[in-house]
């Protein structure tokens, strides 16, 4: 009582604006940033009106609000995605995931296992968003190949990546900005692989149960798009590679009837000049200036831009993307590949694809054409379109998506397929081993690294600023601003303690460990309703409090509040990964409800049982 009543009333005003801040948050009725907003604002004019003073000083001023938007984890945050961006644009980490995903035909139970592992272990130290993106489709083709339903593949995607990321302090935002609240509470550090030996016990029970009762609980649904995508694996399209100066195939030929330097692709006719050779190609090797004529999948196509992306170099120099700002034109480094149907009554019907201009019109060029059954021996650019014809397109996603409006193609919008850059693979894999190293070694700030590895990221092309650009989500800037401002609220006005004292009476009487169980259970229960950030970064001074109250170790609850705000697995608005693996496994609200409810109570048995023994208080 008494201390409710030496409470000053500007601290519940701070809980007010608070609890009104995630009441919104868990209704979603509005945009994150407009709630953000709302919140800081609230904030501004209550210590503006009414300011707090402590011997004379002013506790919360209008630079103490909003120094969170300065805030070194904030830029740490931020550096992090346009890195995590980098790598998925690049491609850096395809070479290694395609000899596993090879190597999956022959021992499919230890390679999946395998895969899982290294989505955990590429989690813990960079952003799982990029990650989640760039494993997807791998997953997609490991459940083709094994004849598996994808929804037994993605959730585990999503959930191993959160796993990974609770295993050291750059494994996610909510680690960081945890950490950079301990730090602006107490002074206090978290090491970098502080959370690594509790997080990989969580990360262990967490895969046990998803190998075992979560497989179980996984639903089964079919994808809406799953014949129409094998019906279409097994056509071939007639494209076109032309032989300028210095190109690689220049002198090549064929080896015993194969172009070895074309795999799984047939040559059906070289122009040369006014000449035609068509096969057999004996005594015959590539020239400058010929005009290859190519039948292929789009598996084959999409392969041999990965591979060796310098043969259809004069296709690709064409996709382009100019900088709005500048007006500069850059190397478009997010190609993307899609296929799309000349429509009835189209106006591009009986005219060739050098008539329609459509690289001229739309950015995009025109990679290869299918014409049903029928095979074609001349120059692509001559052909003479026809209604049905199926065109595979290559260009910026941006130029792809604004094809969506044309009437005179239907886009297969299940087809749309990413094509990374690989020639910037080593180049960003360096950067993020350097910005790792670093950092682990104590010899950078993360923010410091972070920070100069985004900057490398682009001054190196691996991305442009524009992409740069939008890796930076201003939900995420504006939601770290508002939760750090609420937390230095929160703390200064005494709410904190209130709280935490209150926590600290009610579980702390019958031990620590009741506490340390009861800060998982809660912080894990909010995080699934409420941002993981925002919930780290309010619960963080609260837990320093109650550990005071308690007498016990602050940094235990504080471990204790990161560890139970990872687990994001109960609502797919919980965390962006359960979001990104909703469609691709086909899977509905509830379903995350009924396999990451019980993996959150699991878990919460598992830490209450075992961290009292881990941080030696019993």
């Amino acid at each position: 009582m008494e201390t409710l009543l030496a409470a000053p009333w500007q601290m519940w005003a701070t809980l007010f604006i608070i609890g009104v801040t995630i009441v919104f948050y868990t209704l979603d009725r509005f945009p994150i940033e407009l709630i953000s907003a709302g919140a800081i604002s609230g904030l501004l004019f209550l210590f503006l009106l009414a300011p707090i003073q402590s011997n004379g000083e002013n506790l919360l001023t209008t630079e103490t609000l909003l120094s969170g938007f300065a805030s070194p984890a904030l830029f740490a945050i931020l550096g992090l995605l346009i890195i995590g961006q980098g790598m998925f644009q690049s491609g850096s980490l395809e070479q290694p995931t395609e000899l596993l995903l090879r190597a999956f035909e022959k021992r499919p139970i230890i390679i999946t296992g395998a895969i899982f592992v290294f989505i955990m272990i590429i989690s813990a130290f960079l952003n799982n968003t990029p990650v989640v993106v760039m494993f997807i489709p791998i997953m997609a083709a490991m459940a083709q190949q094994s004849k598996i339903p994808v929804a037994r593949f993605m959730m585990p995607l999503s959930y191993l990546s959160i796993f990974g990321g609770m295993t050291t302090v750059i494994g996610s935002s909510t680690n960081l900005l945890a950490a950079e609240s301990y730090r602006a509470t107490t002074g206090g550090e978290i090491g970098f692989f502080e959370l690594t030996p509790m997080g990989l016990i969580l990360a262990g029970v967490g895969m046990a149960y998803m190998a075992t009762a979560g497989r179980w609980l996984m639903p089964i649904r079919e994808n809406p798009n799953k014949y129409a995508i094998s019906e279409r694996e097994g056509k071939h399209f007639i494209a076109q590679i032309e032989i300028n100066r210095g190109h690689p195939l220049i002198g090549k030929g064929p080896v015993a009837g194969l172009f070895v330097d074309l795999p799984d692709i047939t040559v059906r006719m070289v122009q040369r000049r006014e000449k035609a050779i068509l096969p057999p190609f004996d005594n015959f090797s590539f020239m400058a200036g010929d005009f290859v004529i190519v039948a292929a999948t789009r598996s084959s196509l999409t392969a041999l831009l990965k591979s060796n992306p310098d043969i259809l170099e004069g296709l690709m120099a064409e996709t382009s993307i100019a900088d709005e700002e500048d007006g500069s034109v850059q190397r478009s480094t997010q190609l993307t590949l899609v296929e799309a149907i000349v429509a009835p009554g189209s106006r591009l019907i009986g005219r060739s694809i050098a008539q329609i201009g459509f690289n001229a019109q739309t950015d995009c060029v025109i990679l290869g054409i299918e014409r049903r059954s029928r095979m074609i021996r001349t120059q692509m650019n001559t052909i003479r379109l026809e209604a049905g014809d199926v065109l595979l397109i290559l260009g910026d996603i941006n130029d792809v998506r604004s094809l969506r409006a044309d009437r005179d193609i239907l886009l297969l919008e299940w087809s749309m397929q990413g094509l990374p850059d690989q020639r910037n693979a080593r180049i960003a894999a360096s950067i993020f081993t350097a910005v790792v190293t670093l950092t682990a070694t104590g010899f950078l700030p993360i923010a410091v690294s972070a920070m100069a590895g985004a900057t490398a990221m682009v001054a190196s092309g691996c991305l442009n600023v524009r992409q740069a650009a939008r890796a930076l989500d201003r939900r995420i800037y504006l939601l770290i601003g508002a939760s750090l401002a609420m937390a230095a609220a929160l703390e200064r006005t005494g709410g904190a303690a209130f709280i935490g004292e209150g926590l600290a009476a009610s579980a702390g009487s019958f031990g620590s460990v009741a506490l340390i169980s009861a800060f998982f259970i809660l912080c894990a229960a909010l995080t699934n309703v409420l941002s993981n950030n925002a919930t780290a970064v309010l619960f963080t001074p609260i837990a320093v409090s109650a550990a005071h109250q308690l007498g016990i170790d602050e940094h235990i609850l504080v471990l204790t509040v990161i560890f139970g705000s990872n687990c994001s697995f109960a609502t797919p608005i919980a965390y962006q990964t359960n979001l990104l693996v909703m469609t691709p496994g086909h899977y509905k609200f509830r379903d995350f409800l009924i396999v990451g409810g019980p993996l959150i109570v699991l878990l919460w048995m598992v830490y209450t049982a075992i961290a009292p023994f881990y941080f030696g208080l019993t």
